[in-house]
């Protein structure tokens, strides 16, 4: 009875591990088609015989990203939406910009673990653990790597008075990204403010000012 309790513990440990990320392939590639109407987890492969060089092909990724917005920062992603040749491969990448004192504010990545390097500057960043929620932070310089597990709220701020970059990358084809003050803030339709106002201790008076606001997102 032990040894049978323990073979289905051992076979929900490798269930669980193999639904916890990006579809493996099983063929040398598989070259999204966003063309087909066909809706599947991730995207239907292109004829490999159709395949091409500029399906695994990005260009631009040496040009600053624009910071002149309210977060003074700017992400540009290189996923399976600008590389169709990424499809079930389980990786992607961005370039983060950052003018001084630029913000890439409080996220989430729901489907990727990201590790961070930085090019040019200064940068303080930090990850959130689950309850009881514990703050990890480091300041980062040119060459530091940082890495923010799967699905914790983490965030990335210019601590410099010149401008920063960094690359990072995920282990995702599409990580996804949920920016926390525009996901409660400022959903559409909007959450209750009663709502808010409880979990947050606030009036609702408050709650509606922070609803009335422009929340940008520089993950687009």
């Amino acid at each position: 009875m032990a040894a049978h309790f323990l073979f289905l513990a051992l076979l929900a440990l490798a269930s669980s591990h193999a639904i916890a990320s990006d579809p493996s392939q099983l063929q040398d590639f598989c070259v999204a088609d966003r063309k087909s109407d066909v809706f599947v987890n991730g995207f239907v492969c292109k004829d490999p015989k159709m395949a091409k060089p500029e399906d695994f092909f990005f260009s631009g990724l040496d040009k600053p990203g624009d910071t002149g917005n309210k977060l003074g920062s700017n992400v540009t992603q290189v996923n399976v939406n600008q590389i169709p040749g990424l499809n079930t491969l389980g990786i992607s990448l961005a370039r983060l910009d950052f003018a001084p004192y630029g913000l890439n504010p409080p996220h989430i990545h729901p489907r990727g673990t990201e590790i961070l390097v930085v090019l040019e500057g200064t940068l303080y960043v930090g990850f959130v653990t689950s309850n009881p929620n514990q703050l990890f932070t480091k300041v980062l310089n040119k060459g530091d790597v940082f890495v923010f597990p799967q699905g914790l709220i983490h965030f990335q701020f210019n601590y410099g008075k010149t401008n920063a970059v960094a690359i990072a990358g995920l282990s995702s084809q599409n990580p996804g990204v949920i920016t926390i003050a525009n996901a409660v803030f400022g959903t559409k339709p909007p959450i209750s403010d009663y709502v808010l106002a409880k979990a947050f201790q606030l009036d609702k008076k408050t709650v509606d000012w922070l609803q009335a606001q422009f929340w940008m997102d520089n993950n687009n």
